[in-house]
């Protein structure tokens, strides 16, 4: 899934270590509630990503990523104002 929209691990893994990302838990998107969407910086991507993180037996996993949409834009310019 990650090569579908563009994004690698490792520009995933920049988002995700962003300090001025915002965590979604659960993700608003998610049907089960077992998913967060992080959304976060990648210096090499050189934009704004969205992550999921899909939680299972108490350990998060990346399950996909993809640059940031209008939504996710504003959510993380409101966190980053906090």
């Amino acid at each position: 899934m990650w090569a579908k929209h563009g994004v690698t691990v490792a520009e995933a893994n920049e988002a995700l270590e962003d300090p001025d990302r915002v965590l979604i838990q659960p993700d608003y998107n998610s049907k089960s509630g077992s998913s967060d969407r992080v959304i976060g910086y990648s210096r090499s991507y050189g934009d704004l990503l969205s992550v999921i993180l899909v939680r299972h037996q108490d350990t998060l996993y990346g399950s996909n990523g993809w640059r940031s949409n209008s939504k996710d834009r504003a959510i993380y310019s409101e966190g980053s104002q906090s």
